[in-house]
């Protein structure tokens, strides 16, 4: 099994990410969903007006976020296979992160992670199933529950340094 991970930087903030590092992550995310053969994972970076746009287009939300997934259908016979495409606005993650590029690279790597889990199918929109993709980010990423869900400084401490992620 390998993955061909396509990357596209269009924002204007460089220099966050380091690709192998990003392939390796979304390979130890494949490997322990049991997916098997050839992926590609088509990855965006951009800034806010254009993830702002999608947010608008396909969630009906008039407000940029952090990361967006688009799932692929299943072509039969088509291989690689292909996932999807995330979109991770680097303008947003500067901004949670209050421009500490050491927070940022971490926040770039816990959004390809959410990304990829969204991809193959996880959710968050019940309590349930946030705690199940809060527990894979933690394992996937080795951080805490907690930080998984929540790097940089953009969340508020709602108690005892627990953060909320929305």
């Amino acid at each position: 099994m390998g993955v061909a991970l396509r990357i596209r930087n269009e924002s204007t903030r460089k220099h966050l990410y380091r690709s192998d590092t990003l392939t390796r992550l979304i390979d130890r995310i494949l490997c322990g969903e049991s997916i098997t053969g050839d992926v590609e994972i088509s990855l965006l970076f951009c800034d806010d007006p254009f993830i702002h746009d999608l947010n608008k287009q396909y969630r009906n939300k008039n407000t940029p976020t952090d990361v967006l997934s688009f799932e692929q259908e299943l072509v039969e016979g088509m291989l690689p296979r292909a996932l999807g495409d995330i979109v991770i606005s680097l303008e947003t993650v500067e901004s949670n992160c209050s421009g500490d590029r050491t927070a940022m690279r971490d926040e770039v790597r816990m959004l390809v992670c959410h990304g990829t889990l969204h991809l193959l199918g996880y959710d968050h929109g019940t309590s349930s199933e946030k705690v199940e993709m809060m527990t894979k980010q933690a394992h996937y990423l080795g951080v805490s529950e907690q930080d998984a869900w929540n790097f940089g400084p953009k969340a508020p401490v709602l108690k005892e340094g627990i953060a909320s992620h929305g």
